[in-house]
């Protein structure tokens, strides 16, 4: 029984973040111990929590949950908003990469640059382009999205039979219906594997954008914060903040994959 437990990946699991916990502690009594101000540096983790809690103001009229929430919503929306125009995109692409071999050889070089280029190299270039920073966010979530459901996408259409299109077409099948009968159904597996990676790389890149100029978000708020322009607990929920909302989009992949693949059809 034991041994069971030992065994157990939630075991495991609670392993890793009870020493993540510890080293994170040790941390921060050996900075408590060397110098004045250590709760800008690394703060205790119940300090962070008790900031979550805390009615104190970090700005004019917000505390620093607050702070964090509103900025939250800012950041999301653009994730969110990238993420659907990234994922549809993608997901078309893939259907006519698929359904024309010419499509395929001319866009994928272009897809696999994309995702060589370091997401903040890119922020500029979309910038001078959109002449708008806050479409430039939404811009560089719905390219970080784009590639995962593409590329995924295409691996699950190759994966169908030659025969079942040659059955489809034996029947003197309509092209509408070989994609809604055959192609499409095919693909969502695959588009669900892209959409699990995609997720929360557009949180991520909407966060890592922010920070490279003012107009709210998280990034704005994360920079101001390591500038001592607010709380540096402000800084720490929003780590924290940011690691939960990534996992949690992660998740929801996987929950609508499962309504939409019952019985965990692949």
């Amino acid at each position: 029984m034991v041994r069971k437990i030992v065994k157990s990946e939630k075991f495991v699991t609670f392993v890793w973040v009870l020493g993540l916990i510890l080293l994170w502690e040790i941390g921060a009594f050996i900075i408590a111990g060397t110098k004045r101000t250590p709760e800008n540096v690394l703060p205790h983790l119940w300090q962070i929590a008790d900031s979550v809690f805390s009615s104190k103001k970090v700005t004019a009229n917000q505390t620093a949950l607050q702070v964090v929430l509103v900025n939250a919503g800012i950041t999301l929306g653009r994730a969110l908003l990238g993420f659907v125009i990234g994922a549809f995109s993608g997901y078309v692409l893939a259907m006519l990469m698929r359904r024309f071999s010419a499509i395929e050889k001319i866009a994928f070089p272009y897809l696999m640059l994309i995702q060589l280029i370091p997401i903040l190299g890119m922020a500029p270039v979309v910038l001078a382009i959109t002449q708008d920073i806050n479409k430039s966010r939404i811009v560089i979530a719905a390219i970080l999205t784009f590639y995962p459901v593409a590329v995924n996408t295409l691996a699950g259409l190759k994966t169908i039979e030659k025969e079942k299109l040659e059955l489809f077409y034996s029947y003197a099948a309509k092209s509408w219906e070989v994609y809604m009968k055959l192609m499409i159904p095919a693909s969502i597996p695959s588009l669900f594997t892209g959409l699990k990676i995609a997720a929360p790389m557009a949180v991520t890149a909407s966060i890592l954008v922010d920070t490279l100029q003012g107009g709210g978000g998280l990034g704005c708020m994360l920079s101001q914060s390591l500038k001592h322009a607010m709380s540096i607990f402000v800084f720490w929920q929003i780590v924290f903040f940011s690691a939960l909302i990534g996992i949690l989009s992660f998740y929801l992949m996987v929950l609508l994959e499962k309504i939409f693949l019952p019985g965990g059809k692949r």
